[in-house]
């Protein structure tokens, strides 16, 4: 008998491709993406060579490297400060309140477009929802204090046709989160439905189909189909807002900001401008910036591994 040889024969590893070569094989690719890698590399890694200011006394006379280390006497400084607790509660309020209302007004938005059926309806109220986004920062402060003014803004004289006094919303503290959420959701809500209505084109007619078969109702098909279908770049975006969640709007908060207002408008930002730019305390502003980029950093990675843990999508 002859005998037969059972076992396969092992399988040649196949040797990397030599990185060189692969560059010129898809050079196209490469330099389409160069600019993008250059600017991230410009303006956002070159310059993290000046954070190191956050732990010298910095003399611009000096330089950065000529200035004298003095470690986390700028970090103790700030820890330390009466004003600390304040910042932190002004920035967080105004980032959750931000969070629980514009969160889930885009899901909604996005649901009840993808709903309607009268494609001159769900074009207008697309367009007027959107326009809002393209509106300069500075000139959506302006219209939020001119149709806020007591005396000559329009929510003031629609409300005292009820009978209700003038209230001042831009002069009294309480109002002032509420003034900016709401003129941020006005601004962005409409923006933020493109996302998820990209995701809900994804989803398969067919199971829409078999669901009214099974008599599946509207709210149903909502709830089953649409919103899992949404899940994963709801977790995603949650978790981008997440990560900036100390890193609140420095732009319209500083237009929106007045002294009367400052009680509950001073934010973290708004005080690291202060210090740096008007006070020229460029070190104990940097340490300022430092660690408010290090607790959005830590909030990201933290709330990345929840949602990965948990099986749903997560950033890596």
């Amino acid at each position: 008998m002859v005998a037969v040889n059972t076992t396969k024969p092992l399988k040649k590893k196949k040797k990397p491709r030599n990185l060189k070569r692969r560059i010129v094989q898809h050079w196209e690719l490469y330099l389409f993406i160069l600019p993008a890698v250059l600017y991230f590399v410009i303006f956002h890694y070159i310059p993290m060579y000046g954070v190191q200011i956050a732990f010298k006394d910095f003399i611009p006379s000096l330089g950065i490297w000529g200035s004298p280390w003095v470690g986390f006497e700028h970090f103790t400084r700030f820890f330390e400060s009466y004003y600390f607790w304040d910042l932190i509660k002004n920035t967080l309020g105004i980032s959750l309140y931000s969070l629980a209302v514009g969160f889930p007004l885009p899901i909604i938005l996005a649901l009840s477009l993808n709903e309607a059926k009268d494609g001159f309806f769900k074009r207008s109220v697309q367009t007027v929802t959107y326009s809002p986004h393209f509106i300069s920062v500075v000139v959506m402060a302006g219209m939020v204090i001119a149709f806020l003014s007591p005396t000559t803004g329009l929510i003031n004289h629609i409300i005292g046709l009820f009978g209700i006094d003038p209230i001042p919303f831009m002069s009294d503290p309480k109002w002032f989160k509420t003034v900016y959420v709401f003129s941020d959701v006005w601004q962005n809500t409409g923006w933020g439905t493109i996302i998820y209505l990209a995701a809900l084109a994804g989803v398969d007619p067919q199971l829409h189909e078999a669901a009214i078969v099974d008599g599946a109702s509207r709210w149903q098909r909502i709830w089953h189909i649409n919103i899992p279908a949404l899940v994963p770049t709801m977790v995603i975006l949650l978790i981008l807002n997440t990560g900036s969640l100390l890193a609140v709007g420095f732009e319209k908060i500083l237009l929106l900001q007045n002294s009367l207002n400052m009680e509950s408008s001073d934010v973290i930002a708004t005080f690291v401008y202060r210090s740096g730019i008007l006070d020229a305390q460029y070190s104990f502003a940097a340490a300022v910036g430092l660690f408010n980029a290090v607790i959005n950093a830590i909030l990201l990675i933290v709330v990345n591994q929840i949602a990965k843990k948990r099986g749903g999508a997560s950033l890596w």
